[in-house]
């Protein structure tokens, strides 16, 4: 389970920017870092294990068959954390991409930068043992285990470059909130249907043990048809199990989504009403209609 209280974006991108507090730039502009796989120590390895163990059993049946496919086709040991370079140069062969190492979250410029030219900046730092369930700072396994084996696949693999250069020009535009949205709701807590039935490919979802049980078999969160300015104007909780998820038809929308001009659609929800993660509105698309009962159980009764 996620042992902290929910919160809501406060409205401007969190998910990729500094930390607050963290300490200065590191010595490279682009803040990349050694990896250093030599100095992991046997406990860091050993919950790598614990937490590939686990995710592992888990992910079939629920995740899309793009992400176990991936999973399967890279060099990802049970119980060592990967090095990047091996990861690296199966992914160079397949889609183009690379993995490289950061000390965790990065300025939202850094960040775009990297995806724009199709490399994946992964914290190059493990959860301790007693955080197996919840870390509020992306690390090794969320990076790598959630995000990596998407980028075998093309769609998922032009999606996200296609996302870095528009968070360069969403910066300029003062739309980062919005584009954040946007990330959030498929890179890391996204649904898609496949012909089986509903599926994961989100990396906040398939690197948890408990939201991928949640996302998909809980009564409490909405699956809404997925719908790119409705995402815009939706906020989200950024350290609990989210009130609703949106849906793709299939990840082939993805590219499609990358090709679409955003400009038009910001210019359409700027300054316009932003609603709450639970709440539905006129033109939904429900394909399944949550009762809510998490998130009001959780509220602190006065």
């Amino acid at each position: 389970m996620k042992h902290s209280p929910p919160h809501l974006d406060p409205g401007g991108p969190v998910l990729h920017g500094l930390a607050a507090g963290a300490g200065g730039p590191p010595a490279r502009a682009d803040w990349t870092i050694p990896q250093d796989w030599a100095s992991y120590s046997p406990a860091e390895h050993a919950t790598w294990a614990t937490l590939f163990a686990r995710q592992s059993r888990l992910l079939p049946g629920r995740a899309c068959d793009a992400f176990l496919a991936g999973l399967r086709a890279l060099p990802l040991s049970p119980d060592r954390i990967p090095d990047f370079d091996a990861l690296s140069a199966v992914l160079m062969k397949t889609t183009g991409w690379q993995v490289v190492a950061v000390p965790g979250l990065v300025p939202d410029e850094v960040f775009f930068e990297h995806l724009a030219h199709r490399r994946f900046p992964a914290g190059q730092f493990i959860r301790r043992a007693d955080q197996l369930d919840y870390l509020q700072e992306p690390d090794v396994f969320h990076d790598v285990f959630g995000h990596v084996p998407l980028l075998m696949n093309p769609v998922m693999a032009d999606y996200l470059q296609a996302y870095g250069v528009g968070g360069l020009r969403a910066q300029r535009l003062g739309m980062l909130a919005e584009l954040a949205r946007v990330y959030w709701y498929t890179v890391e807590f996204g649904l898609v249907m496949q012909p089986e039935g509903l599926r994961l490919y989100g990396a906040g979802i398939a690197s948890s043990f408990s939201e991928s049980r949640f996302c998909l078999e809980d009564a409490s969160p909405h699956r809404l048809r997925f719908d790119l300015a409705r995402v815009m104007r939706t906020r989200y909780h950024i350290d609990d199990f989210q009130a609703c998820y949106f849906v793709l038809r299939d990840l082939d929308e993805l590219l499609a989504l990358a090709r679409v001009d955003f400009g038009p659609v910001y210019a359409q929800v700027a300054g316009g009403e932003v609603l709450e993660p639970g709440e539905l509105c006129p033109g939904d698309t429900v394909l399944q209609r949550g009762t809510g009962a998490y998130h009001r159980d959780r509220r602190p009764s006065h």
